[in-house]
């Protein structure tokens, strides 16, 4: 596959890297689905292992061989374009600490029926914004055990570059894909016998560890925005609202550690 060192940052091939934001990839005239970004040879890994087609690859000038590596001959027609430190800062306007960093083409997402015909552990994202938190519910998900994640039109890409990056790729190993209004993913859930459980903080909301006591076959875990919670919709579409017992007059926890907690209690 072609080495191809960077002597112009204003080389067309290079586009992909110049300083664009998560949305404009998304809407990278020429592809099918828009691109993301894969930071490090381990997530790039993980991509290929997914399925996922790169367009491009970026490296520091002594990663170049690695990149090669995790490519392997069945991609020999990929560009690796390498270039020093200083000058790759310049094109992406950040530091590539990880060595190297992928222009992925974006997947086709699963159909959430097919996705589901199979799972029973799921988790429902709603309007989650800060794509750290994403990425850290992924990586939970992929670490302690989700078949599945669904999430809400309004809740913050996990495609983008942070969520990727804090997730250690497993973005692209957890299946997940987008629903839409509560009618119709209550009807899907429904459909396939999942019992939903909401995260929140309300008057009726049972101790988590009453609610592990009930052995239910299949099981989605509703979690809310940050600050604002489950909307009054997700909480109607809801079977059961649980919360996890807190001290110290503490009420709740960052979403993402409410995920980790609640998945590893409802997995045992």
């Amino acid at each position: 596959m072609p080495v191809i060192t960077i002597t112009d940052l204003s080389d067309p091939r290079l586009v992909d890297y110049a300083h664009l934001t998560d949305v404009a990839l998304k809407k990278a005239r020429g592809t099918e689905h828009g691109l993301y970004i894969a930071e490090s040879a381990l997530v790039l890994e993980r991509a290929l292992r997914a399925g996922h087609r790169p367009r491009s690859v970026l490296a520091l000038g002594g990663t170049a061989e690695e990149a090669l590596r995790v490519l392997g001959p069945d991609a020999a027609d990929i560009p690796v374009f390498v270039g020093p430190g200083e000058l790759l800062a310049e094109l992406t306007g950040y530091i590539l600490h990880r060595g190297l960093i992928a222009s992925m083409h974006r997947p086709e997402l699963p159909d959430a029926d097919a996705l589901l015909s199979t799972a029973t552990r799921i988790v429902i994202l709603e309007n989650v914004a800060d794509p750290t938190n994403v990425g850290a519910i992924f990586r939970s998900a992929g670490a302690i055990g989700a078949d599945a994640i669904l999430v809400t039109p309004r809740c913050s890409d996990p495609f983008y570059r942070r969520a990727i990056r804090v997730s250690m790729g497993t973005v692209l190993q957890v299946p997940w894909t987008r629903v839409g209004d509560w009618t119709s993913t209550r009807a899907l859930l429904t459909r396939h016998g999942f019992h939903v459980a909401a995260l929140a903080l309300s008057a009726d909301a049972v101790s988590l560890r009453d609610f592990t006591a009930h052995d239910h076959e299949k099981l989605a875990l509703l979690l809310g925005a940050e600050g604002e919670g489950l909307t009054p919709e997700a909480l109607e579409a809801s079977d059961s609202v649980v919360q996890i017992p807190m001290k110290h007059g503490i009420d709740s926890l960052n979403v993402a550690a409410a995920s980790a907690v609640a998945m590893w209690a409802l997995s045992s």
